[in-house]
């Protein structure tokens, strides 16, 4: 048997429906079972009483979630029921579970899942609601699925969101496939009939072979327990950066005075603001972390951490990573699902996920909500580590989200120091620090520009004396 998994298979119809996708569903859930996984098959339900039973066990083992998986690795899943349904009636197949999101979001996050499979997650629907809210390695079917049944869908970014939140596919006939492939090319397994749970077992273990072990050795461990907890920002820039007025000094004084420990500069493209903060870190008594933000070849951007020469803009992603390796560099991704931001995508982003040290989870200055969830989900799925800065572009910005972690020397420290981290935010306004960064870069003239950031360093050097 392959490696135990947790798994949750997620169904628009009830767990005793008889068509041919819902004993499919009873099929595999219980052949995963027999085989020593640990599976829940989530469905709607006809039965009022029945949910209220689902209601009252979660409301009973809130904070111990795993209590729901007892017992369903003998052959027998657990089916809970997830919300009243509502038949449609324009098709046989289709169903709406109703008052399920609060359920959906309150149960894939109490208990630990390896895997969320859903089958035919078209919304409005139960599983469209588990895809949502899912922190897991997450797999679709689609049952016999003609180009109709998601015509309507096309031109609402399917691709994004719902496409883009799934690690593989399967199809359950050969014709579903094709016409899949047309509209979302892709890569389909065919899982015919109801015999699909060893082709299932084998898409679960190569999805489970890409997540990180998280960073363990005992002495460093050892070392750090020993280490004081200091703030650390992550991303932010200064005046090297073509967006940003911040000098070198008045960002190091900035960030002393709003309790910082340590902070990784991280300019667009330039690592010479950071090495000019990293030589006069002592004077402000600030550790800094030397960095920069590269943009690659059209695949987005990557941070390169604890590295010392300046990586070329205008690489390809892999390359990118290559070179920020061969200095013994962290690599950090940024905003890595914002698309108001230059960023990798699910195609460029797991082909490299090896060599991936941490992804950036919040971003004070992600203007929508959903795309630091979906970093955070992309995150926890691949056990990647968590970061976060608060990508400053203005001194205002600086702090607006910290890390609080022991203390660190070097690349190693810093990234098992970092697994164990808590991200601290704070309510700010995005539109203030982005009208001041406007001000700052774009409303002024050169010449004021440079005036103004004269009387920063002025101020500066009076209140340290110099």
């Amino acid at each position: 048997m392959s490696e135990r998994l947790s798994i949750a298979h997620v169904s628009p119809l009830p767990w005793d429906a008889e068509t041919p996708l819902a004993q499919h569903v009873r099929a595999v859930a219980g052949e995963l079972s027999r085989r020593g996984h640990r599976v829940l098959v989530l469905a709607p339900s006809r039965s009022a009483a029945d949910v209220r039973e689902t209601r009252r066990a979660l409301r009973e083992l809130r904070g111990r979630g795993e209590a729901l998986l007892e017992g369903t690795d003998t052959g027998l899943p657990r089916a809970l029921a997830v919300g009243e349904l509502v038949e449609v009636l324009s098709s046989r197949r289709s169903a709406l579970a109703l008052d399920v999101t609060r359920t959906v979001e309150e149960l894939l996050g109490e208990v630990p899942l390896d895997i969320v499979h859903v089958h035919d997650p078209f919304a409005p629907s139960l599983p469209n609601a588990a895809l949502r809210f899912s922190r897991s390695l997450n797999v679709a079917t689609f049952h016999g699925a003609g180009e109709r049944a998601f015509a309507s869908l096309v031109g609402r970014r399917l691709q994004d969101n719902l496409f883009g939140r799934l690690d593989a596919r399967a199809v359950t006939d050969p014709a579903s496939g094709e016409a899949l492939r047309r509209a979302y090319p892709g890569s389909y397994t065919l899982v015919p009939g109801q015999s699909g749970a060893p082709l299932y077992e084998e898409i679960y273990a190569e999805l489970a072979g890409r997540r990180h072990t998280p960073p363990g050795d005992p002495e460093i461990a050892a070392r750090l327990a020993a280490r004081p907890l200091i703030d650390v920002d992550l991303h932010m820039h200064t005046d090297h950066s073509g967006d940003c007025e911040t000098p070198v000094e008045v960002l190091l004084a900035t960030a002393h005075e709003q309790g910082l420990g340590a902070i990784a500069v991280t300019d667009h493209n330039a690592i010479s603001g950071a090495l000019e903060a990293a030589a006069l870190a002592d004077r402000f008594g600030v550790k800094v972390i030397v960095g920069e933000e590269v943009k690659t070849d059209g695949q987005g951007e990557v941070i390169g951490l604890f590295i010392d020469q300046l990586i070329p803009r205008g690489l390809s992603l892999p390359e990118t990573i290559t070179r920020i390796r061969a200095q013994g560099g962290v690599v950090y991704v940024p905003h890595p699902f914002d698309r108001m931001h230059s960023v990798p995508d699910y195609e460029h982003l797991v082909p490299v996920l090896d060599d991936v040290d941490a992804i950036e989870v919040f971003n004070p200055r992600v203007a929508i909500s959903s795309f630091n969830d979906e970093a955070a989900r992309f995150a926890a799925k691949y056990r990647v580590t968590a970061g976060a800065g608060s990508d400053s572009h203005v001194a205002q910005g600086l702090g607006t989200v910290r890390i609080r972690m022991r203390d660190f020397d070097g690349p190693q420290e810093f990234l098992q120091s970092l697994s164990e981290a808590d991200i601290l935010t704070r309510s700010g306004s995005l539109l203030y620090v982005q009208a001041l960064k406007f001000l700052q870069t774009r409303a002024r003239p050169p010449a004021a520009r440079r005036a103004v950031k004269a009387r920063k360093l002025r101020r500066l050097g009076r209140r340290h004396g110099r």
